[in-house]
Protein backbone atom coordinates (compact mmCIF):
# COMPACT_ATOMS: atom_id res chain seq x y z
CA UNK A 1 0.00 0.00 0.00
CA UNK A 2 1.47 3.51 -1.21
CA UNK A 3 1.89 5.85 1.74
CA UNK A 4 -0.55 9.70 1.01
CA UNK A 5 1.73 12.83 1.55
CA UNK A 6 -0.24 15.19 3.71
CA UNK A 7 -1.04 18.93 3.17
CA UNK A 8 -2.48 21.52 4.99
CA UNK A 9 -5.11 23.60 3.29
CA UNK A 10 -7.40 25.99 5.51
CA UNK A 11 -6.20 27.34 9.22
CA UNK A 12 -9.06 28.34 12.08
CA UNK A 13 -7.92 30.12 14.92
CA UNK A 14 -9.95 31.39 18.19
CA UNK A 15 -7.43 32.57 20.78
CA UNK A 16 -6.82 35.43 23.60
CA UNK A 17 -5.96 37.56 20.74
CA UNK A 18 -8.77 37.70 18.98
CA UNK A 19 -10.92 35.75 16.30
CA UNK A 20 -9.51 34.64 12.77
CA UNK A 21 -5.84 33.89 11.41
CA UNK A 22 -5.06 37.06 9.76
CA UNK A 23 -6.21 38.99 12.60
CA UNK A 24 -4.08 36.73 15.33
CA UNK A 25 -1.14 37.65 13.06
CA UNK A 26 -1.00 40.73 13.11
CA UNK A 27 -1.76 41.12 16.68
CA UNK A 28 1.62 38.86 17.21
CA UNK A 29 3.39 41.33 15.03
CA UNK A 30 1.82 44.15 16.93
CA UNK A 31 3.57 42.66 20.37
CA UNK A 32 -0.27 41.98 21.48
CA UNK A 33 -1.17 40.51 24.18
CA UNK A 34 -4.65 38.85 25.30
CA UNK A 35 -3.66 38.38 28.90
CA UNK A 36 -6.06 39.73 31.43
CA UNK A 37 -7.23 40.44 35.06
CA UNK A 38 -9.59 37.91 36.72
CA UNK A 39 -11.21 40.79 38.36
CA UNK A 40 -14.47 39.27 39.28
CA UNK A 41 -15.38 38.26 42.37
CA UNK A 42 -15.24 34.77 42.23
CA UNK A 43 -11.64 34.93 41.29
CA UNK A 44 -10.80 36.96 44.96
CA UNK A 45 -8.51 35.04 47.48
CA UNK A 46 -7.15 33.25 44.54
CA UNK A 47 -3.03 33.74 43.80
CA UNK A 48 -3.14 33.99 40.33
CA UNK A 49 -5.60 36.80 39.18
CA UNK A 50 -4.33 36.65 35.30
CA UNK A 51 -5.60 34.39 31.76
CA UNK A 52 -5.94 34.45 28.27
CA UNK A 53 -9.17 34.69 27.82
CA UNK A 54 -11.11 34.97 24.32
CA UNK A 55 -12.82 38.69 24.19
CA UNK A 56 -16.56 37.75 23.12
CA UNK A 57 -18.78 40.55 22.35
CA UNK A 58 -22.70 40.99 21.20
CA UNK A 59 -21.44 43.81 18.99
CA UNK A 60 -22.70 42.59 15.50
CA UNK A 61 -19.43 45.04 13.53
CA UNK A 62 -16.55 45.31 15.98
CA UNK A 63 -13.01 46.25 15.05
CA UNK A 64 -11.64 44.50 17.81
CA UNK A 65 -11.29 40.82 16.45
CA UNK A 66 -13.97 39.87 19.53
CA UNK A 67 -16.02 36.43 19.12
CA UNK A 68 -19.77 36.98 18.52
CA UNK A 69 -21.56 33.99 18.26
CA UNK A 70 -24.28 35.51 16.36
CA UNK A 71 -22.22 35.38 13.35
CA UNK A 72 -21.83 31.57 13.50
CA UNK A 73 -25.06 30.13 15.49
CA UNK A 74 -28.34 31.09 13.39
CA UNK A 75 -29.87 29.72 17.12
CA UNK A 76 -27.94 31.66 19.89
CA UNK A 77 -30.02 28.45 22.07
CA UNK A 78 -27.38 25.82 20.39
CA UNK A 79 -25.09 27.32 22.33
CA UNK A 80 -26.90 26.22 25.60
CA UNK A 81 -26.37 22.36 24.15
CA UNK A 82 -22.50 22.50 24.12
CA UNK A 83 -19.57 23.30 25.77
CA UNK A 84 -17.76 26.55 25.32
CA UNK A 85 -14.96 24.67 24.08
CA UNK A 86 -16.94 22.51 21.40
CA UNK A 87 -18.39 26.25 20.33
CA UNK A 88 -14.44 27.73 19.77
CA UNK A 89 -13.90 24.92 17.49
CA UNK A 90 -16.93 25.42 15.83
CA UNK A 91 -15.78 28.96 15.12
CA UNK A 92 -12.20 27.90 14.13
CA UNK A 93 -13.75 25.15 11.88
CA UNK A 94 -15.83 27.66 10.29
CA UNK A 95 -12.51 29.80 9.02
CA UNK A 96 -10.65 26.50 7.86
CA UNK A 97 -13.32 25.31 6.13
CA UNK A 98 -14.03 28.99 4.33
CA UNK A 99 -10.62 28.84 3.67
CA UNK A 100 -9.97 25.54 1.91
CA UNK A 101 -13.34 25.62 0.15
CA UNK A 102 -13.04 21.42 0.55
CA UNK A 103 -16.37 21.09 1.13
CA UNK A 104 -17.65 22.91 -2.14
CA UNK A 105 -15.45 20.50 -3.77
CA UNK A 106 -15.41 17.64 -2.18
CA UNK A 107 -18.92 15.11 -3.06
CA UNK A 108 -18.02 12.18 -0.72
CA UNK A 109 -17.97 13.18 2.82
CA UNK A 110 -17.20 10.12 3.92
CA UNK A 111 -14.03 10.89 3.09
CA UNK A 112 -13.46 13.36 5.38
CA UNK A 113 -12.99 12.90 9.16
CA UNK A 114 -12.61 15.12 12.19
CA UNK A 115 -10.10 14.88 14.82
CA UNK A 116 -10.01 17.42 17.98
CA UNK A 117 -8.27 17.03 21.04
CA UNK A 118 -9.23 18.57 24.32
CA UNK A 119 -7.82 18.50 28.25
CA UNK A 120 -10.86 18.79 30.45
CA UNK A 121 -13.14 21.17 28.01
CA UNK A 122 -16.35 20.56 29.59
CA UNK A 123 -15.02 21.30 33.52
CA UNK A 124 -17.12 24.62 33.10
CA UNK A 125 -20.57 23.35 32.95
CA UNK A 126 -19.67 20.85 35.79
CA UNK A 127 -19.20 23.78 37.65
CA UNK A 128 -21.92 25.57 36.86
CA UNK A 129 -24.11 22.32 37.04
CA UNK A 130 -22.54 22.20 40.94
CA UNK A 131 -24.20 25.78 41.50
CA UNK A 132 -27.79 24.82 40.30
CA UNK A 133 -28.04 21.98 42.50
CA UNK A 134 -26.99 23.68 45.40
CA UNK A 135 -30.20 26.03 44.97
CA UNK A 136 -32.48 23.17 43.00
CA UNK A 137 -31.52 19.86 43.78
CA UNK A 138 -29.36 17.51 42.14
CA UNK A 139 -32.32 16.23 39.87
CA UNK A 140 -33.74 19.58 39.50
CA UNK A 141 -30.77 21.59 39.31
CA UNK A 142 -29.58 18.75 36.40
CA UNK A 143 -29.19 20.61 32.58
CA UNK A 144 -30.25 17.73 30.05
CA UNK A 145 -27.24 18.63 28.27
CA UNK A 146 -24.99 18.19 31.18
CA UNK A 147 -23.38 14.71 29.92
CA UNK A 148 -23.01 16.18 26.28
CA UNK A 149 -21.32 19.12 27.28
CA UNK A 150 -18.98 17.47 29.44
CA UNK A 151 -17.69 14.50 26.87
CA UNK A 152 -14.58 14.56 25.70
CA UNK A 153 -15.68 14.02 21.90
CA UNK A 154 -18.40 16.33 22.05
CA UNK A 155 -16.18 18.88 19.88
CA UNK A 156 -15.46 16.51 17.21
CA UNK A 157 -18.89 15.43 17.67
CA UNK A 158 -20.24 19.21 17.01
CA UNK A 159 -18.21 19.63 13.81
CA UNK A 160 -18.98 16.20 12.52
CA UNK A 161 -22.71 16.65 12.74
CA UNK A 162 -22.48 20.67 11.52
CA UNK A 163 -21.17 20.06 8.68
CA UNK A 164 -22.07 15.84 7.91
CA UNK A 165 -19.11 15.16 7.72
CA UNK A 166 -19.04 10.64 8.17
CA UNK A 167 -15.32 10.05 7.70
CA UNK A 168 -13.23 8.71 10.91
CA UNK A 169 -13.85 10.96 14.08
CA UNK A 170 -11.29 10.96 16.79
CA UNK A 171 -10.85 12.80 20.23
CA UNK A 172 -7.84 12.17 22.43
CA UNK A 173 -7.74 13.69 26.26
CA UNK A 174 -3.89 14.21 26.04
CA UNK A 175 -3.66 17.13 28.15
CA UNK A 176 -1.52 19.93 26.68
CA UNK A 177 -0.25 17.58 23.78
CA UNK A 178 -4.17 16.95 23.01
CA UNK A 179 -4.13 19.50 20.05
CA UNK A 180 -0.82 18.41 18.41
CA UNK A 181 -1.55 14.85 19.26
CA UNK A 182 -4.91 15.41 16.98
CA UNK A 183 -3.44 16.34 14.55
CA UNK A 184 -0.97 13.95 14.39
CA UNK A 185 -4.14 11.84 14.67
CA UNK A 186 -5.57 13.05 11.53
CA UNK A 187 -2.26 12.35 9.49
CA UNK A 188 -2.22 9.07 10.07
CA UNK A 189 -5.65 8.43 9.19
CA UNK A 190 -4.82 10.36 5.80
CA UNK A 191 -1.71 8.62 5.04
CA UNK A 192 -2.93 4.78 5.42
CA UNK A 193 -6.02 5.65 3.50
CA UNK A 194 -8.60 6.08 5.60
CA UNK A 195 -9.76 9.38 4.79
CA UNK A 196 -8.86 12.00 1.79
CA UNK A 197 -9.40 15.14 4.44
CA UNK A 198 -9.43 15.69 8.07
CA UNK A 199 -10.39 18.34 10.44
CA UNK A 200 -7.76 18.71 13.20
CA UNK A 201 -6.91 20.52 15.97
CA UNK A 202 -7.33 21.44 19.51
CA UNK A 203 -9.68 23.21 21.73
CA UNK A 204 -10.01 23.87 25.31
CA UNK A 205 -12.24 26.78 27.85
CA UNK A 206 -11.13 25.91 30.92
CA UNK A 207 -11.02 29.39 32.57
CA UNK A 208 -13.27 29.20 35.93
CA UNK A 209 -13.14 29.37 39.81
CA UNK A 210 -12.15 25.64 40.26
CA UNK A 211 -9.23 25.03 37.09
CA UNK A 212 -7.45 28.39 38.15
CA UNK A 213 -7.76 27.86 41.82
CA UNK A 214 -6.88 24.09 40.99
CA UNK A 215 -3.77 25.02 38.99
CA UNK A 216 -2.53 27.42 41.56
CA UNK A 217 -2.88 25.19 44.80
CA UNK A 218 -0.31 22.85 41.96
CA UNK A 219 2.23 25.93 42.18
CA UNK A 220 1.67 25.65 38.54
CA UNK A 221 0.50 29.39 37.99
CA UNK A 222 2.26 32.56 38.01
CA UNK A 223 1.52 34.83 40.76
CA UNK A 224 3.98 37.57 40.00
CA UNK A 225 2.54 39.62 37.47
CA UNK A 226 -1.10 40.44 38.21
CA UNK A 227 -0.50 43.83 38.17
CA UNK A 228 0.77 43.58 35.04
CA UNK A 229 -0.72 40.86 32.88
CA UNK A 230 1.28 41.25 29.79
CA UNK A 231 4.42 40.23 31.39
CA UNK A 232 3.02 37.56 33.14
CA UNK A 233 4.34 34.71 30.32
CA UNK A 234 8.06 34.25 30.29
CA UNK A 235 9.06 30.81 29.76
CA UNK A 236 12.76 31.22 29.39
CA UNK A 237 13.28 34.24 31.66
CA UNK A 238 14.95 34.05 34.84
CA UNK A 239 11.74 35.39 36.59
CA UNK A 240 9.22 33.07 35.51
CA UNK A 241 7.00 31.66 37.82
CA UNK A 242 4.44 29.83 36.24
CA UNK A 243 2.06 29.20 33.26
CA UNK A 244 -0.52 31.85 32.22
CA UNK A 245 -4.00 29.59 31.34
CA UNK A 246 -5.60 30.64 28.31
CA UNK A 247 -8.38 29.39 25.90
CA UNK A 248 -9.33 29.29 22.54
CA UNK A 249 -9.10 26.69 19.65
CA UNK A 250 -7.02 26.03 16.25
CA UNK A 251 -8.19 23.71 13.32
CA UNK A 252 -6.23 22.81 10.54
CA UNK A 253 -7.39 21.05 7.20
CA UNK A 254 -5.34 18.38 6.43
CA UNK A 255 -5.93 16.56 2.96
CA UNK A 256 -3.98 14.24 0.76
CA UNK A 257 -2.01 15.87 -1.91
CA UNK A 258 -3.54 14.36 -4.94
CA UNK A 259 -6.77 15.60 -3.85
CA UNK A 260 -5.53 19.07 -2.89
CA UNK A 261 -3.49 19.23 -6.19
CA UNK A 262 -6.87 17.83 -8.09
CA UNK A 263 -8.92 20.81 -6.84
CA UNK A 264 -6.29 23.21 -7.36
CA UNK A 265 -6.22 24.13 -3.12
CA UNK A 266 -3.95 26.70 -1.79
CA UNK A 267 -1.46 24.69 0.07
CA UNK A 268 0.19 26.08 3.26
CA UNK A 269 2.43 23.21 3.81
CA UNK A 270 2.89 19.34 4.42
CA UNK A 271 3.34 17.20 7.58
CA UNK A 272 6.47 15.21 6.67
CA UNK A 273 6.68 13.54 9.99
CA UNK A 274 4.94 12.67 13.19
CA UNK A 275 6.19 11.32 17.05
CA UNK A 276 4.75 9.87 20.09
CA UNK A 277 6.40 8.84 23.60
CA UNK A 278 6.06 8.74 26.99
CA UNK A 279 8.00 10.81 29.36
CA UNK A 280 6.90 7.97 32.16
CA UNK A 281 8.43 10.18 34.81
CA UNK A 282 6.48 12.31 36.96
CA UNK A 283 2.40 13.72 36.06
CA UNK A 284 3.38 17.34 36.55
CA UNK A 285 7.66 17.59 36.65
CA UNK A 286 8.95 15.58 33.25
CA UNK A 287 12.63 14.80 32.69
CA UNK A 288 12.38 16.00 29.44
CA UNK A 289 13.36 12.32 28.10
CA UNK A 290 9.93 11.85 26.61
CA UNK A 291 10.13 15.29 24.66
CA UNK A 292 13.55 14.13 23.31
CA UNK A 293 12.68 10.50 22.05
CA UNK A 294 9.30 12.23 20.38
CA UNK A 295 11.39 14.92 18.10
CA UNK A 296 13.93 11.98 17.13
CA UNK A 297 10.56 9.69 16.48
CA UNK A 298 8.75 12.25 14.60
CA UNK A 299 12.71 12.96 12.37
CA UNK A 300 12.73 9.19 11.71
CA UNK A 301 9.12 9.34 10.71
CA UNK A 302 10.11 12.66 8.07
CA UNK A 303 13.40 10.58 7.37
CA UNK A 304 15.18 14.00 8.36
CA UNK A 305 18.12 15.09 9.95
CA UNK A 306 18.31 17.26 12.81
CA UNK A 307 20.13 19.69 10.59
CA UNK A 308 17.08 20.21 8.63
CA UNK A 309 15.26 21.40 11.74
CA UNK A 310 15.12 25.16 11.23
CA UNK A 311 12.38 26.22 13.86
CA UNK A 312 11.17 24.48 17.62
CA UNK A 313 8.01 25.17 18.71
CA UNK A 314 8.38 24.55 22.74
CA UNK A 315 5.69 23.90 25.09
CA UNK A 316 7.35 26.10 27.36
CA UNK A 317 5.22 25.65 30.37
CA UNK A 318 7.26 28.26 32.81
Amino acid sequence: MSISRVVITGLGVVSPLGVGIDFNWHRLLDNYSGIVPLDQSEYAGIPCQIAGRVPISSENKNQDGSLNFSNYFSRMSDLKSMSLASAFALVAAHEAIEQSQILLESKDRTRIGVSIGNGMAGIANTCTILDQTKTKGLYRGMSPFYITQILPNSSAGHVSIRYKLQGPNLCNSSACAAGVQAIGDGYNMIRLGHADAMICGGTEATINPITISGFARMRALSTTFNEQPKFASRPFDRQRDGFVMGEGAALLILERLECAEKRGATIFGEILGYGLSADASHITNPSGIGALNCMKNALDNAKLNIEDIGYINAHATS
